[in-house]
């Protein structure tokens, strides 16, 4: 990775990779973190074609900062802050959060015209992140010739970033008194670069394919709503209509039924009304009482005392006391 890994301050050994035991790992056998499709590529359609494998590359107009911790701002702030440092408001940026501040490094998007899909291994040396020791230490990452040293005051607190030729660089790193770790992008967590203009087309089109989806769900699931009530209708109104045959049918049987019985009970009870008049005529009596309650027939007639015991169909208990006219009540039933 180029002359800035024998750089050392003090006689100090160099910083490297190493495992859990201790010893240095192999490159092939560390497992990398690389980017993976979110939720708004699978919403919009974009899964498949999503790049995770980017290619490590080093802007030449790269800038660094930080700014105050705001929860829940970062990318606007961070997005703010970049925008004022490139003069473009068309800015690719990587942010960590660390003890109460946003670092970040950042390059207009033009920068990447001949180098799309790519991130920058310099992310990783960020407070928070994987190849972040302390502030005390300088990182370096060099390719194609260009170098770039990134690292804090330690007056100040503020982080510097060096960029340009290596042979530029070399005698400006080369005098720090510090240690220095060269970042090596095959073995650090790929951190990809946030755009915030794709990211909001980003969330346009799976908003819009979204709610495509929802309407096309909506009206299938109206059709198949519809076509269930006007089945379920028709299936409906033709037992709506057997039932109601059955009804009118029922009901003129039962009616018809009735009006017989009826006109059967009332011959039968005239019939013994006109006879029971006609026997109280014949001795001076009245009828003053005739009901009938079901099967039950009860009436009262008034007769002369002579014929308290009955006549001929007249026969009834007689009640206690005269009447009146000197008569005595006789209620009889059948």
């Amino acid at each position: 990775m180029g002359l800035f890994s024998k750089f050392l301050s003090k006689g100090q050994e160099p910083l490297s990779q190493t495992g859990v035991d201790g010893k240095p790992q192999d490159q092939k056998s560390v497992s990398r973190n690389k980017p993976q499709a979110g939720i708004p590529h699978k919403l919009a359609g974009e899964a498949d074609s999503f790049v995770s494998d980017l290619k490590p590359y080093l802007p030449s107009d790269l800038v660094a900062g930080s700014i105050p911790h705001v929860a829940g701002v970062e990318d606007e702030a961070v997005w703010n802050a970049a925008s004022q440092a490139c003069s473009t408001e068309k800015v690719v940026y990587f942010y960590s959060v660390d003890e109460g501040r946003v670092w970040y490094l950042a390059c207009p998007s033009a920068s990447l015209a001949s180098n799309p899909d790519s991130w920058c291994p310099l992310a990783a040396a960020l407070p928070g992140q994987s190849e972040h020791w302390d502030k005390e230490t300088v990182y370096i990452y060099e390719q194609e010739g260009t170098a770039s040293a990134l690292r804090w005051d330690p007056d100040t607190g503020r982080i510097q970033l060096y960029i340009g030729a290596s042979r530029t660089i070399l005698p400006k790193v080369q005098s720090m008194e510090a240690n220095f770790v060269t970042i090596n992008p095959e073995m650090t967590d790929v951190l990809p670069w946030k755009n915030r203009q794709l990211k909001s087309e980003l969330l346009a089109r799976s908003l819009t394919k979204t709610l495509l989806l929802t309407g096309l769900m909506l009206c299938f699931a109206l059709i198949a709503f519809i076509a269930f009530q006007y089945i379920s209708l028709n299936v409906t109104d033709r037992n709506l209509r057997d039932v109601k045959n059955e009804t009118e049918t029922a009901s003129t049987e039962l009616i018809t039924k009735s009006y017989m019985a009826m006109q059967s009970n009332v011959t039968t009870h005239m019939a013994r009304i006109q006879e029971l008049l006609d026997e109280l005529t014949d001795i001076d009596g009245t009828l003053v009482k005739y009901e009938v309650e079901g099967d039950t027939v009860t009436w009262e007639a008034l007769v002369p005392p002579s014929y308290s015991s009955g006549i001929m169909s007249i026969k009834g208990q007689v009640q206690p006391g005269i009447e009146p006219d000197g008569r005595v009540r006789i209620k009889g039933s059948q």
